[in-house]
């Protein structure tokens, strides 16, 4: 008798894309090598190289492939019903939440690895993208023909990081409920009645004398640069130049530039836990706390470059003890959503608390850094009323769930 041959399993590629993710997603992308994924799906290196070409390129296939199947389920689920309607809706966002809870990893890697991707490949994820929120845009026009394109396209982002919030935690629920939940706080938040332009504020100009600290120029310039450019396209020579020093006098101050970013996130982190003191001392009960709180992250985070930066940086090799500090830190301050939403809401137990308050968050995180929506002169507010939709305790800012089956 002949001894059998091995076979390899169908659909390899695939099968070697989804171990690569779940390291790029654990590690990041410049944490992770060609040997590494290999390894993890126990064949050799060079094996590896038959399907992909180098690391780019298993990024991109996983990237594309996803998007491809965000582009599917749109498809399918609006080809599903004759017209629009709130029970297309349904069907669409039941969909799309599906597979965020079922691919999670992937919906992190999209949402913070893309960069890495050539440019053509970059171009592609944005065509097909816009094309996926254009396809949302329509249909929540058709069942909302009081709003505007440029509006349904920010609610529909905003639902987009509705999904994607799962990737920024572990929190678990089973999948029938997750998957519920998820389109209960995406169809409050395309529900949402954005605020009239009317109501946004021009900042004042702050007044004051002498200059800021070196120390504190070189925060300020980091912290724009890595959000511009990720943080390791940035040398120490850009920041010092940016500063208006010499590259070598950055060590000065800041030992390496992982040091650097520990710096601007634990001053972002203070920021976000001294402004929650004050709300609290304020508030004479939950549900006005967590609205403080929303005014409180949305002034951090488009006040400057400092929160997007804390939390969009991958690869940076900080100290152990400078990790677990930043980890720390931000689990209390979500804790303390966490607990205020339970008690403004007895109905929700801890858990989906816990996925909401990252919804909020997410929302606010993503639509920030969006360069479509984040130019919109009443962002801020905008914000405000969106987190406050997923959070369920905006009073009279949303009419309700407009989005139902009809």
């Amino acid at each position: 008798m002949q001894p059998s041959k091995t076979r390899r399993p169908r659909d390899r590629k695939s099968q070697l894309a989804a171990v690569a993710a779940e390291l790029f997603r654990a590690r990041g992308y410049y944490g992770v090598g060609i040997n590494d994924i290999a390894a993890a799906a126990g064949i050799t290196g060079p094996a590896l190289y038959r399907h992909f070409a180098d690391k780019q390129a298993v990024l991109s296939y996983v990237l594309l492939s996803a998007v491809g199947d965000m582009e599917a389920e749109t498809t399918a689920a609006l080809s599903a019903l004759s017209s629009p309607s709130g029970e297309q809706v349904d069907e669409l966002l039941s969909r799309i939440a599906s597979a965020s809870v079922e691919r999670r990893d992937v919906a992190a890697l999209w949402r913070w690895e893309g960069r890495h991707l050539s440019a053509q490949d970059q171009r592609e994820i944005g065509k097909k993208s816009s094309a996926i929120l254009t396809s949302w845009a329509k249909v929540l026009l058709d069942v909302r023909p009081e709003l505007d394109a440029a509006d349904a396209e920010l609610l529909c982002w905003a639902a987009l990081s509705v999904y994607g919030s799962v990737s920024v935690h572990r929190t678990t629920v089973p999948k029938r409920r997750f998957v519920q939940l998820l389109v209960e706080l995406a169809k409050r938040v395309l529900s949402a009645d954005l605020p009239p332009q009317a109501d946004v504020v021009e900042p004042v100009a702050a007044l004051g004398v002498g200059t800021p600290s070196r120390r504190e120029q070189l925060m300020t310039e980091a912290a724009e640069l890595f959000r511009q450019r990720g943080f390791h396209a940035v040398s120490m020579e850009d920041i010092g130049s940016a500063a208006g020093i010499a590259g070598p006098s950055v060590y000065r101050h800041f030992p390496s530039k992982a040091n650097l970013v520990y710096a601007i996130g634990r001053r972002a982190a203070d920021r976000l836990a001294l402004a929650a003191d004050e709300v609290l001392r304020r508030s004479p009960d939950e549900a006005s706390a967590l609205r403080g709180l929303v005014d409180s992250y949305v002034q951090v985070l488009t006040g400057s470059a400092e929160l997007t930066v804390s939390f969009a940086v991958d690869g940076v090799n900080f100290a152990e003890a400078e990790r677990a500090d930043l980890l720390r830190t931000q689990r209390e301050y979500v804790g303390r959503w966490v607990n205020l939403l339970c008690a403004a809401r007895p109905e929700l137990p801890p858990k989906e608390a816990k996925i909401t308050v990252h919804a909020a968050l997410t929302i606010a995180n993503d639509l920030a850094r969006t360069r479509r929506v984040a130019g919109r002169p009443n962002l801020s507010a905008e914000l405000r009323t969106l987190m406050e939709a997923a959070l369920h305790v905006a009073g009279d800012l949303t009419r309700g769930n407009l989005l139902t089956s009809r």
